[in-house]
C-alpha cells in the first residue's frame, strides 16, 4: 500500500480556497462624510512576523513610495490534526463512473477508491493596520459571514471530478496594539483570527473494468 505514488493537491487546494474568501475586502477613508480614498486590502501567504519586521525596518515612516501598504492581511498554516468525529469506515470503497464527456468517459469501466480520511487544517489569518478604523472595517466585513462557519467547494479528485464542501470554522479572535516608543514611531495594530478547515484526504484512484 505504502510506496505507491499519488498526489491530489488537496491541502494546496484547501489553502487557496481559504485565501480567496478574503481577496475582495475594501477599506474606505472618509473626510466630512465623503469618501476620499478606497483601497483593496491585499492578502498574502506568509508569517505575520515577516511583514511586521519589514514595517519595522523602514527607516523613514513618512515615505509613501516604498513603504509597505497598510492595511493588509496574511495567513499561514499553524497545525494539522486528525478529526475522529468525522471518521468513516476505512475499508469501504467508493465507486464512481467516469464523468460524461470526459476523456476518461467509458461505460465499460469505473473508478474505485477508499473513503476519505478527515483532517483539520489550522490556519491563522492576521489583519495588520495602521489605524483602528482600517482594522475594524476589515474585521466587520469578515465576522458576519461566519456563524461560526462557511462552506467552500473544491474539486478534490481530478480523475473523477469529485467535489467536496470544506467547512471553514472561525475559532478565536485576538487583538494586539504594538504602539511603543515616541510619537514618530509607526503604530501597528494586529487582529489575529484562528480558523479550522475541515478537509479530507483521499488515497489513490483505481480503474476497474
Amino acid at each position: 500500500m505504502l510506496g505507491r505514488y499519488y498526489y491530489h493537491s488537496i491541502f494546496r487546494k484547501s489553502i487557496i480556497s481559504f485565501g480567496t474568501l478574503f481577496n475582495n475586502i475594501l477599506v474606505k477613508r472618509k473626510s466630512s462624510g465623503n469618501t476620499i480614498e478606497t483601497l483593496k486590502v491585499p492578502i498574502q501567504y506568509g508569517p505575520t512576523q515577516k511583514f511586521l519586521a519589514m514595517i519595522a525596518a523602514e527607516p523613514n515612516p513618512t515615505r509613501t513610495d516604498v513603504q509597505m501598504t497598510l492595511p493588509r492581511m496574511s495567513f499561514e498554516i499553524r497545525g494539522l490534526e486528525y478529526d475522529g468525529s468525522r471518521k468513516l469506515p476505512p475499508t469501504n470503497f467508493a465507486k464512481i463512473l467516469p464523468p460524461e464527456g470526459s476523456e476518461e468517459g467509458d461505460t465499460n469501466k469505473q473508478y474505485s477508491q477508499f473513503l476519505p480520511v478527515p483532517y483539520n487544517l489550522q490556519i491563522e489569518l492576521s489583519i495588520i493596520s495602521k489605524t483602528q478604523d482600517d482594522g475594524l472595517q476589515v474585521l466587520e466585513q469578515i465576522l458576519p459571514n461566519f456563524h461560526p462557519s462557511v462552506n467552500v467547494s473544491i474539486q478534490v479528485i481530478e480523475e473523477t471530478k469529485e467535489e467536496r464542501d470544506i467547512a471553514v470554522v472561525l475559532n478565536t479572535i485576538a487583538y494586539e496594539d504594538s504602539y511603543e516608543g515616541n510619537m514618530t514611531d509607526r503604530r501597528t495594530l494586529v487582529w489575529t483570527l484562528n480558523f479550522t478547515l475541515k478537509t479530507y484526504l483521499f488515497g489513490p484512484v483505481d480503474v476497474q473494468k
